[in-house]
């Protein structure tokens, strides 16, 4: 039995943060039913262009990672009979879900008094771009703006000279991040209701959501009264320590060391490039003059690792005491067999998808294709007890697709 199987969630909501909320919640175990326009749907659906990929055939991988598992509803919220139908499935819920800023929220009638008027046991969840308080609680925004640039996440990985900022390193990225810490709080309110018959109402925000990535770094940044920069592109790393930083292969592929205690694991990477005479030269013979040799010892590792492949390498590191990682881009993580034998990507339908972050049991997430726009409309409308001739009306009506 997962975690959350008995557990409903309505989620209404649109994109990448609050939709991934419900994916985690559905793989969880939660039954997810969205809600979408009864006309144009999740507009996500409609995003066939990601930066350099273009998006060809039915199936759109930016829609499942989202919304795997889900069923869903085309609702007209805005008709007083879509909003009866939405109503009803808020009084069999147990978590309402949202994407919609403050004046859409009144104006549909699904804010936080609107839907615990008809369920007050409910727990209230809602993502925003910037929090729920502030003179810029009721603007809204993308995890470009409120997580990437104002989190202070850009900044600090942008290299000093560079024009402009770097650019995240893909679509939904702090949307992905933000939607499991949604999800995070809401199973922490569910615990609360199930202990103390309280409902909670949870808030993430994008900007919350940044910040506390890069919490480390803003604590350390507020302390000694400066912005941590990044350092140049193409350095090694750490002007202390040889065994913190990147090092080329001879098949132009990279490999990171982070071993925070040098001098501890020094001897034992001279033994695996096969430089042994290392461990006992007087400039690397401990923790200071390594750290004082460091451009010395730096030169020596990028020679000795741009001897071989990253596949050698990676044979050679197999029995390596200290941390090492090979660089691997989107595409090459799918061939890692630590990746796959952790399942951390699943088949979802006909394409593959990345796991939630959180296993139980040491077992594998299960996960299901996506729905189709409104897919399941008739079918919940039946499981909450109406019959044809009234979806049929309200079909007619425009308040249900």
């Amino acid at each position: 039995m997962k975690p959350l199987e008995g557990f409903t969630v309505l989620e209404v909501a649109m994109y990448g943060f609050v939709p991934s909320a419900g994916a985690v919640l559905r793989e969880w175990g939660a039954e997810v039913i969205k809600v979408e326009h009864a006309v144009t749907g999740d507009p996500q659906r409609g995003l066939r262009q990601t930066g350099q990929f273009k998006i060809e055939g039915d199936l759109n991988p930016n829609v499942e990672h989202a919304n795997r598992g889900k069923r869903s509803i085309g609702l007209d919220m805005s008709r007083p009979e879509g909003r009866d139908v939405l109503y009803e499935l808020v009084r069999r819920a147990d978590v309402f879900l949202t994407s919609f800023l403050p004046g859409p929220r009144t104006r549909f009638g699904i804010d936080v008094d609107d839907i615990r008027a008809v369920n007050p046991s409910i727990v209230y969840a809602r993502g925003s771009a910037l929090g729920p308080r502030g003179a810029e609680s009721e603007k809204g925004g993308y995890d470009m703006t409120a997580f990437w640039s104002r989190g202070g996440i850009a900044a600090t990985l942008t290299p000093p000279g560079t024009e402009g900022l770097i650019s995240p390193p893909g679509p939904a990225f702090g949307d992905t991040i933000s939607g499991t810490n949604l999800a995070g709080g809401i199973a922490a309110a569910l615990l609360k209701r199930e202990r103390t018959g309280e409902p909670s109402v949870v808030d993430v925000s994008l900007l919350g959501s940044g910040l506390w990535s890069m919490g480390h770094t803003v604590a350390l940044s507020l302390h000694l009264d400066k912005p941590m920069e990044a350092p140049a592109q193409g350095g090694h790393g750490s002007p202390t320590n040889p065994l913190s930083g990147l090092y080329k292969t001879s098949d132009n592929r990279y490999i990171s060391f982070v071993m925070l205690q040098a001098a501890k694991f020094w001897p034992d990477v001279c033994k695996h490039i096969d430089r042994p005479e290392l461990v006992e030269d007087s400039r690397f013979s401990s923790a200071e003059l390594l750290a004082e040799n460091t451009s010395d010892a730096v030169t020596i590792l990028r020679e000795a690792i741009a001897e071989r492949t990253l596949a050698e390498w990676t044979e050679r590191f197999a029995t390596l005491a200290g941390p090492w990682a090979p660089v691997q881009d989107s595409r090459q993580v799918g061939d890692d067999p630590q990746i796959r034998a952790n399942d951390y990507i699943v088949t979802a339908g006909e394409l593959e998808l990345v796991g939630n972050p959180v296993q139980f049991d040491v077992a594998a997430s299960t996960v299901s294709a996506a729905p189709e726009f409104a897919e399941h409309t008739d079918e919940i409308l039946q499981e909450i007890g109406l019959d044809w001739d009234r979806i049929i009306e309200l079909k007619t009506a425009g308040a249900v697709t």
